[in-house]
């Protein structure tokens, strides 16, 4: 059996890897990547255990190749310019990488008569303006998108659904609310609130945390339990539905970094930083995922607070690692200045 997952070098892509190496390993995987990847987080995979295709998923030809080589069953299409604020700062671009590359991705596949079943990595933040009425959500809820980055997930969410009515392309839809743990990138609040208590710990920052919006409320499902998830949707989900991924566990941003601070053990001051702050946030988001589970059987088995423990002990240990390469660094210069003066 061949899987093919486009962006396997980022956070829930390397996850998939993880989770098939160990629980499925008579799968074939292939994944794509961008010539100037960063590869740190599949680099703790064997060697050989998975063959990465050099990918421009903007590219029609550069995905035509890479299906054709691939062969795959079942598509993880995860890769996308995933980063709400960047979204802003470059609509343009947030709206071509992510409906441009899986339109591509469904025309090779049309082009090449295979026929895979296709996950697309939908996002909560297509419903956007949410009134606390109607939560928790259920798939069925108005989207009322509030960023361009949640724009171009209503355009993939709906071109999955159209070339499934109107070619039969197996796409299944998940709309996935926010998702963290280990290797998240530091941009994504939990990560960055993660690494700037490490920090702190560490000895290396002052004792202050800048925040942006700490009153958002939000559903978070550990990383590892969201990709089970993925694993799930393509064998037992609907193609052509669409399915919410959460816990149904409401917790604001202001608990979840209460929550770190706790765990560090430390005292901090909490700034506020303009910069953090979005020209609009989406206020609540708690989901309701009992479809998804009727479907597929799947059940989060994580508890947040083991996701959190994680993803501080991965900020912990990275930051000492780069200490300690500092430190060799700092000996081997030291040590040259000497010789070259004796």
């Amino acid at each position: 059996m061949r899987v093919l997952i486009t962006g396997i070098t980022g956070f829930a892509g390397s996850h998939l890897a993880d989770y098939l190496l160990e629980h499925h390993p008579d799968v074939e995987i292939f994944g794509t990547r961008r010539w100037r990847s960063r590869t740190e987080n599949i680099e703790h995979l064997p060697e050989g255990a998975v063959t990465l295709i050099e990918t421009d998923l903007r590219d029609y030809k550069s995905v035509h190749a890479c299906l054709e080589r691939a062969q795959p069953k079942f598509i993880f299409h995860l890769a996308a310019q995933s980063f709400v604020p960047t979204s802003w700062n470059a609509p343009t671009d947030t709206l071509d990488t992510n409906i441009v590359s899986q339109v591509n991705i469904f025309e090779a596949v049309r082009a090449l008569g295979i026929d895979p079943v296709i996950q697309i990595a939908c996002s909560s933040e297509e419903y956007g303006l949410v009134n606390k009425d109607e939560t928790p959500i259920k798939e069925t809820n108005p989207l009322r998108p509030l960023s361009p980055y949640a724009v171009s997930k209503v355009a993939q969410d709906f071109l999955g659904y159209q070339y499934f009515q109107s070619y039969g392309i197996k796409a299944i839809r998940t709309r996935g609310f926010n998702h963290t743990g280990p290797r998240r990138g530091e941009v994504f609040v939990t990560s960055n609130f993660a690494k700037q208590v490490a920090r702190i710990a560490a000895g290396l920052a002052e004792p202050v945390i800048r925040v942006g919006n700490l009153e958002a409320i939000r559903d978070f499902t550990d990383v590892r339990d969201t990709v089970r998830a993925y694993w799930l949707a393509v064998n037992h989900a609907k193609p052509g539905e669409v399915y919410n991924i959460c816990t149904g566990n409401p917790i604001t941003i202001r608990e979840l970094l209460d929550r770190l601070i706790a765990i560090a053990g430390i005292d901090v001051k909490i700034e506020q930083d303009p910069a953090r702050m979005r020209p609009s946030d989406v206020e609540i988001l708690i989901g309701d995922c009992s479809k998804f589970k009727a479907d597929t059987g799947w059940e989060p088995q994580i508890p947040f607070d083991r996701t959190l423990h994680d993803t501080y002990n991965y900020w912990r240990q990275r930051i000492a690692a780069e200490q300690a390469a500092h430190e060799a660094t700092r000996a081997v210069t030291a040590a040259a200045a000497e010789s070259a003066t004796a």
